[in-house]
């Protein structure tokens, strides 16, 4: 009968060690994944910033090679044009040299305020009004020439648009670039959705499966649509994706329209005439 008893006795202890075994397994997977997902996270951000990091100072690169280079054209410019003998030739360089490098500095600004240049216009003609020499008309001829190149660069930077410019002549838009650079690669639904969900986080060709509902080879026939179009970027072969400035410019554009035809009053309209329609449809069915 000990014998037995000890026999009925034994099999519980296993059991219950197996059971706490188990969920001790099962605690230290869920703690896994929770440091394996922080961890996602945490190199996701660092991606985004070095990408942003990068392109800033891509971009500060670009403006100093600018700036050096209007630097020298002042320099250039002032010394081959202004009149070679006068006596205050040594002032009205420094001055002039002073008022176009501050003037030019502003193509470091992402933005140019139209009262800044108009600052630099105002100084200039301050200065001209205090003209001694009808000879002076050659040399402030030559600063107007040089502050009005620095004035188109950044127009044609983007960061500056005057006030009461024009509106932009329509005529030179290249559609075909329009269309195979812009358009084309965000007409597809699934790619579209792509790019906004890589807009502020890198994303995994599984994430992007789940997300579109797509497989294999036709979810990288998009990828690879949305890369050649220079609108995302792979981190490394079989890394993550993200998006490139130009791809986030052309999401924004299109968030942008969105938002105004939103708010337009025709678009009300033609959507109140739609909705006519569709009940006087219904009504006559």
């Amino acid at each position: 009968m000990k014998n037995g008893g000890k026999k009925e006795n034994h099999p519980e202890s296993p059991i219950i060690s197996e059971g706490q075994e188990l969920a001790e397994v099962k605690a230290i997977r869920e703690k896994l994944s929770e440091m394996h997902s922080d961890i996602k996270k945490v190199m996701e951000c660092t991606s985004r910033l070095r990408f942003e990091a990068a392109l800033e100072s891509s971009r500060q690169e670009y403006s100093n090679a600018l700036l050096s280079h209007l630097f020298e054209d002042i320099d250039t410019g002032l010394e081959r044009n202004m009149v070679k003998k006068c006596p205050e030739k040594q002032n009205c360089t420094s001055a002039f040299t002073a008022l176009l490098q501050q003037n030019a500095a502003l193509i470091k600004k992402n933005k140019v305020d139209d009262t800044l240049i108009s600052n630099s216009r105002e100084k200039l003609d301050e200065l001209k009004c205090g003209a001694p020499y009808s000879k002076c008309e050659k040399c402030f001829s030559e600063v107007s020439s040089l502050l009005v190149k620095q004035v188109n660069l950044m127009r044609s930077m983007r960061i500056y648009a005057d006030n009461q410019e024009q509106k932009p002549d329509i005529s030179a838009l290249k559609t075909g670039v329009v269309m195979s650079d812009i358009l084309e690669p965000v007409s597809n639904h699934q790619r579209l959705e792509i790019l906004r969900a890589v807009a502020f986080e890198t994303k995994s060709f599984s994430a992007f499966s789940e997300l579109t509902g797509l497989r294999g080879g036709n979810l990288l026939f998009h990828l690879q649509k949305l890369t050649d179009s220079g609108l995302i970027l792979q981190q490394h072969e079989r890394g993550d994706y993200m998006i490139t400035e130009k791809g986030f410019k052309i999401l924004q554009g299109l968030n942008e329209i969105y938002s105004s035809l939103q708010d337009s009053p025709l678009q009300n309209s033609v959507e109140s005439s739609l909705q006519k329609r569709k009940e006087k449809s219904d009504l006559t069915f």
